[in-house]
């Protein structure tokens, strides 16, 4: 039971951690060019930002942006009918 607990509560660990601008790029193989400019359009994950230049990423929130973007064909749009 023990173990159990443990491993659920390194696995919220691994998926809450905040990884940097670079950490993100590399997670998602995009360059951190293109985060930038995905933060300026909005198009890109949402990510946490302290102070002026600190901007970091929840791996669960990069996750969740992959899964948004899942299709099963190129005509699919992701809308629901």
């Amino acid at each position: 039971m023990e173990n159990t607990e443990q491993h659920a509560a390194s696995n919220q660990d691994y998926l809450d951690a905040l990884l940097s601008e670079q950490q993100a790029a590399d997670f998602l193989g995009f360059k951190v060019k293109t985060l930038q400019k995905w933060r300026i359009t909005g198009e890109g994950p949402v990510f946490m930002k302290h102070g002026r230049r600190s901007v970091r990423y929840r791996r669960r929130d990069l996750i969740a942006w992959i899964e948004e973007r899942l299709r099963r064909s190129t005509s699919d749009t992701g809308e629901e009918s």
